[in-house]
């Protein structure tokens, strides 16, 4: 959720209108009935009753709220992909958009289906699925992060090896970089720093990692003891926005028209894991030669 802002301080530079949103973690069941859009999708404030401990919509939503900016971050409930794209459906209509950018902290997001290691893609896979069955608007795929999903064992080669596949289909829209001396990244670390100190016990390991890359920290750094005992790659290229087709990336995911008629979050995990569980030959990790 975090990785939407230096995007969209750069839109509203361009004098874009631009709605934060995000499919949530945190338990809505708290979530006011007023504050509910529709149902699958809340419109989270400054002063939405929720957990204390983690809460990062509303966290956002109170940083937003401390810059003069629109103070609401939209909160999708965890479900499976027919809800989800109802929800997406009704917060479309409602805030009347024509453009709706997929943000993925990390790379899990362009992976096949075909690769040794997948990282965690449930949510990811199932909000791009959710919004490839959406029509009338742009859709695009944002990833920023590019070495964090290392933490889950994803294969960068692979990666670099599926971007190539998507430019040769010209799905590949190109990157853009987070300027560590703009507004963007001033933004952006500011919250991030405000979100590690309004939940201290359950600090943001994905946007801890692109904070220290902007700053220009490389190699095993570890911002929080979460990731104690595992090997990190900050980078540079943390720090950078890796921007793909929405349709074009869906039309290469195998396993994702299995997702469509899914309405819990359990049946897309076991879906996803009977699809890695029957693959014959996975693709290999191999190192970035270099």
């Amino acid at each position: 959720m975090y990785g939407e802002i230096p995007l969209a301080v750069a839109l509203e530079g361009l004098g874009k209108k631009v709605h934060l949103a995000n499919l949530s973690f945190s338990d809505l069941r708290r979530t006011p009935l007023e504050d509910w859009l529709s149902p699958g999708v809340a419109a989270v404030n400054p002063e939405t009753a929720g957990n204390d401990d983690y809460f990062p919509e509303r966290s956002l939503a109170r940083w937003l709220d401390g810059t003069g900016r629109e103070a609401i971050v939209y909160a999708f409930a965890k479900s499976g992909v027919q809800p989800l794209r109802s929800a997406y459906s009704a917060l479309v209509e409602h805030l009347d958009v024509d453009a709706l950018v997929l943000v993925d902290g990390g790379t899990d997001i362009l992976l096949r289906g075909d690769e040794s290691g997948l990282g965690t893609p449930q949510e990811d896979m199932t909000s791009l699925a959710a919004v490839a069955g959406l029509h009338g608007l742009n859709r695009l795929v944002v990833s920023v992060g590019f070495g964090i999903d290392a933490y889950h064992g994803v294969c960068h080669a692979h990666v670099l090896e599926n971007l190539a596949a998507l430019q040769r289909e010209n799905a590949f829209l190109g990157a853009l970089s987070i300027p560590p001396a703009g507004p963007e990244a001033a933004a952006y670390t500011a919250a991030v720093t405000h979100a590690l100190t309004e939940t201290p016990l359950r600090p943001t390991i994905v946007h801890s990692q692109i904070a220290d890359a902007l700053r220009g920290e490389f190699g095993n750094i570890h911002a929080t003891t979460r990731t104690t005992g595992t090997k990190l790659f900050v980078n540079p290229f943390m720090a950078m926005y890796l921007t793909v087709d929405l349709p074009a990336l869906a039309r290469t995911i195998e396993y994702l028209p299995l997702l469509d008629p899914t309405e819990h979050p359990y049946q897309v995990a076991q879906l996803i894991e009977a699809h890695l569980t029957s693959r014959p030959n996975p693709r290999p990790a191999t190192l970035i030669p270099h």
